[in-house]
């Protein structure tokens, strides 16, 4: 199976194509087909209309995600904002600084609770869908910690974990206990189960 991948972002896809492995081969999107606006409220629908997108433009089956991080401390933000939680044009780092400013008044571990939520969907030309999501409970660390992954990994320390964040894990710990990790998985096997 071949798809066309609807996100640029090099992390994403190397992320992507791990998990994934072998039997489902991955396609670039197309240097032609601009970002898409991803205005909807809800983690499907912004993977939606990315996927529909490159399908318009490929006529080819592609596949889309769209990740949130849940703050309950927050009310649940950043969610579909979090890749413009500080602003847009926000690198990694700004939203980093944002996360830690504005929990600074909850240190206790139990007020900081949070969960990392992807949806990946896969839109083939006929119009047909498959869709998966995956979730990780966890925490937010009280400062950055480790180098490795990208966006929030710094800061979340998933329950299933050591008490290391997804950036002192090796890609493939976080891969294992990962929402991103889950939630390709799942379409992984709905895509090549009989």
């Amino acid at each position: 199976m071949r798809l066309v991948l609807a996100t640029a972002n090099r992390d994403k896809v190397a992320e992507i194509a791990v998990i994934l492995g072998d039997g489902i081969e991955l396609s670039p999107r197309p240097d032609s087909v601009p970002d898409v606006v991803e205005d909807a409220d809800t983690l499907e629908g912004n993977a939606r209309l990315k996927a529909v997108a490159i399908v318009e433009a490929t006529g080819e089956p592609a596949v889309a995600d769209d990740t949130g991080l849940e703050v309950d401390a927050l009310d649940g933000a950043p969610g579909v904002h979090s890749a413009r939680f500080a602003g847009d044009g926000a690198t990694y780092a700004d939203n980093v600084a944002k996360m830690l400013e504005d929990l600074a008044g909850h240190p206790d571990p139990s007020e900081r609770t949070a969960r990392f939520r992807t949806v990946a969907l896969v839109r083939f030309p006929d119009g047909r869908e498959v869709m998966a999501e995956g979730v990780v409970e966890g925490t937010m660390a009280t400062e950055a910690r480790g180098d490795a992954g990208f966006g929030y990994d710094p800061l979340f320390l998933p329950t299933e974990g050591d008490g290391r964040t997804f950036a002192e894990m090796t890609p493939d710990e976080k891969h294992a206990v990962s929402h991103r990790g889950r939630a390709f998985r799942a379409l992984r096997d709905a895509l090549t189960s009989p």
